[in-house]
């Protein structure tokens, strides 16, 4: 039966796209632990996969331009280990900017929050940290919100200039901005008044 096993985890991974990172309970449904690691391993080694971390692949990317594969995105990294623990996370301070295009500056560091413990992960030249937070932070908030929050808060008040939000205003889709408005009234006043602006909501006297 392990052949039936493997055609189907081998499926799998070759219907998804080039980038994609894989824990092994995405194979759950499939076979038991040890029979899916085996796999893993297996198809590692014959170079379908790429193993970053223990227990994290990579179905890897390759670039004709660059003509070498392309190293793993850190984000999608990081939402592979939350969903292997079942983990709520949101990225902050640098990496928040950078992935709302507010900074430019290359970070040395991925860092997010998490209702998980603190732990930090390492592969090749990157570094992933999860700081661990009250629920309050993350639960119940959907990722826009959360990466909305953290890039102001990392800012901080005096730094939300009026191209900020106008930057922040043309990212976000109007089903993220209902969100937002809906989902970040716990945060913080002058935070709560931002998103009002950035939302197209009046501010708050």
């Amino acid at each position: 039966m392990a052949n039936g096993y493997s055609k189907q985890i081998q499926e799998q991974i070759k219907a998804a796209a080039e980038g994609t990172i894989f824990i092994s309970s995405d194979f759950a449904d499939i076979a038991d632990t040890e029979t899916i690691r085996r796999n893993l391993n297996r198809l590692t080694q014959a170079g379908m996969l790429r193993r970053i971390l223990k227990g994290v692949y990579e179905k890897p990317k390759y670039s004709k331009l660059l003509d070498e594969y392309v190293a793993a995105d850190p984000e999608a990294v990081a939402n592979a280990l939350a969903r292997s623990y079942h983990w709520t996370i949101a990225p902050c301070g640098n990496t928040a900017l950078n992935l709302l295009g507010l900074s430019t500056q290359v970070t040395a560091v991925w860092s997010y929050i998490s209702d998980g413990p603190y732990k930090t992960y390492e592969w090749n030249s990157t570094k992933l940290e999860f700081k661990h937070r009250t629920n309050k932070e993350i639960t119940g908030l959907s990722y826009m919100t959360s990466l909305v929050i953290q890039a102001l808060k990392t800012l901080g008040k005096s730094n939300v200039t009026p191209e900020v939000i106008q930057m922040l205003s043309e990212k976000l889709t109007d089903k993220d901005k209902q969100a937002c408005l809906k989902e970040a009234t716990e945060s913080t006043d002058w935070v709560y008044d931002t998103i009002r602006q950035i939302c197209g909501g009046e501010k708050v006297q």
